[in-house]
């Protein structure tokens, strides 16, 4: 049985119009939060040159990004609910810009972890987060099929990025590719303006209607004077989310999954210039994942639509994830070109069923309400494993010396997340299921119950009267039934 925040919402979106601009405008923020950390791992094998530093130190860059992507999640709630999306998507695009000029100063690796790292990750958690919640205002029945398309924007990104990226190094150096790009991230305002706010529609009347709103507005601002700061705290973010049993097993599993989720992408390229491939082909390889995954994402969004997986859309998340893992177990086989780009379809294909459906599936348990502040205390925990990961993927190849392992590691671990998250909401909805039997046992026995009160009641009010009727007057009795 699917969860009861799954039903449709008092108010119900437009599903359509204007929802599909704002789809769009999602398209390039999630596009630019997702793909970009991945798209700058092109220039680490020629920054770790330059610094003289190692594939762990190297890769606390992207991992410092997409930490602070995910920890500012809360924080992006929070203004997002005072705010709305727009406003916070446009101060994000300027975050970014922000931090690349800024990087492309830099003179050090410490210095790339606070340009590229914090002020540029802080630049895409607010681009993010802020996307993800307005498609659920726009959008209830067509839900699925939206954030599929929404999340098509990581991948085109990504294939665009990827080789654009190594032609800007080998025509400005990296220096002046980091200028090109904060140029380049300032169109998440552009996105960010188109971001309307929807609502239900409110209809006031002239004076009476005045005076009421005034009314309540004082009544509210009392009752927000009496409230403490844990209530206010409250208001932005739902912490009661972590008694949802469907959002803890959910949390649990992306928690494991991301500790070898990003690093297999991380460390693609470098895996196939350590093999001996030009820098162009290695690049290449990121196109052509993300050119399968870029199909996946609309494609895995129009089947999650469909009536026969949406109600079990959770056991279709599970699947996912485990082929992604299945994928990365796989990957040591691969020992030429032409195999690695197998590798790369086939990993595009699970990377994009996962990511179509990885926010879906979260909207699905806890409804659109509550879905902005599960998002923003989803990636606030989920940002030790994205931190931790790829230095702890890049630590093992700087002690094997080979990245198979780190790939085996990476796909274990991922293969166990689905197995956690299957069996899991598996015991979610026979819990559920359970739990709803008991409701409706109870809504038929409590009508019963009253029904016999009732009856009772009504026998002996009939009763009293009869009594009451023959003693006083000496009406017949047919007339004394038609009576009562």
């Amino acid at each position: 049985m699917p969860p009861p925040a799954g039903s449709p919402p008092l108010h119900p979106p437009p599903d359509g119009g204007w929802g599909w601009v704002v789809v769009g405008a999602a398209f390039i923020s999630i596009g630019f939060s997702y793909a970009f950390p991945k798209a700058v791992t092109v220039f680490f094998k020629e920054i770790q040159l330059i610094f003289n530093t190692t594939y762990s130190e190297i890769a606390w860059i992207s991992s410092t990004m997409l930490a602070v992507m995910y920890a500012g999640g809360p924080i992006s709630s929070v203004l997002v609910n005072k705010y709305g999306s727009r406003p916070v998507v446009m101060v994000g695009g300027l975050l970014c810009c922000l931090g690349m000029v800024t990087a492309s100063f830099s003179t050090s690796v410490v210095e790339l972890y606070i340009t590229m790292g914090f002020i540029c990750g802080l630049g895409l958690a607010f681009n993010l987060q802020p996307a993800l919640t307005i498609l659920g205002k726009y959008f209830y029945k067509k839900r699925p099929m939206a954030s599929g398309l929404a999340m098509a924007g990581s991948p085109v990104f990504l294939s665009t990025l990827a080789p654009f990226n190594q032609y800007l190094f080998n025509t400005y150096g990296w220096k002046g590719s980091f200028l090109i790009l904060g140029g380049l991230l300032l169109n998440s305002c552009v996105a960010g303006s188109l971001m309307r706010p929807v609502g239900p529609k409110l209809t006031t009347k002239k004076s009476k209607s005045k005076v009421g709103v005034r009314v309540t507005d004082s009544g509210m601002k009392k009752r927000h004077r009496k409230k403490s700061i844990c209530a206010k705290i409250d208001k932005y973010l739902d912490f009661s989310l972590f008694k949802h049993r469907g959002f803890l097993i959910y949390l649990s599993g992306n928690v494991i999954m991301f500790l070898g989720f990003f690093a297999p992408i991380i460390f693609l390229a470098p895996y196939a210039k350590d093999k001996g491939i030009d820098e162009y082909s290695a690049a290449f390889l990121l196109s052509v994942m993300a050119f399968v995954d870029m199909f996946a994402r609309p494609t895995v969004g129009f089947i999650a639509n469909s009536k026969l997986i949406r109600p079990r859309i959770q056991y279709f998340f599970s699947f996912a994830i485990l082929f992604n893992g299945v994928c990365h177990l796989l990957c040591p086989l691969a020992e030429d070109y032409t195999s690695l780009v197998i590798y790369a379809v086939f990993f595009g294909l699970g990377f994009g069923s996962v990511s179509s459906i990885l926010f879906e599936s979260l909207m699905d348990l806890v409804g659109a309400q509550r879905f902005s502040s599960a998002v923003g205390l989803v990636t606030v925990v989920e940002c030790c494993p994205v931190l931790l990961g790829p230095p702890l993927a890049g630590k093992l190849v700087d002690e094997t010396g080979q990245y198979k392992y780190m790939y085996v590691a990476c796909g274990a671990i991922v293969v166990l997340a689905s197995v956690w998250l299957l069996i899991g909401n598996a015991i979610n909805y026979r819990l559920l299921a359970k739990e709803k039997l008991k409701e409706t046992t109870k809504k038929i026995h409590t009508p019963e119950s009253q029904e016999a009160e009732s009856l009772k009641a009504s026998k002996s009010h009939d009763v009293s009267v009869k009594s009451q009727k023959s003693k006083g007057s000496g009406v017949n009795p047919s007339e004394r039934e038609t009576n009562i």
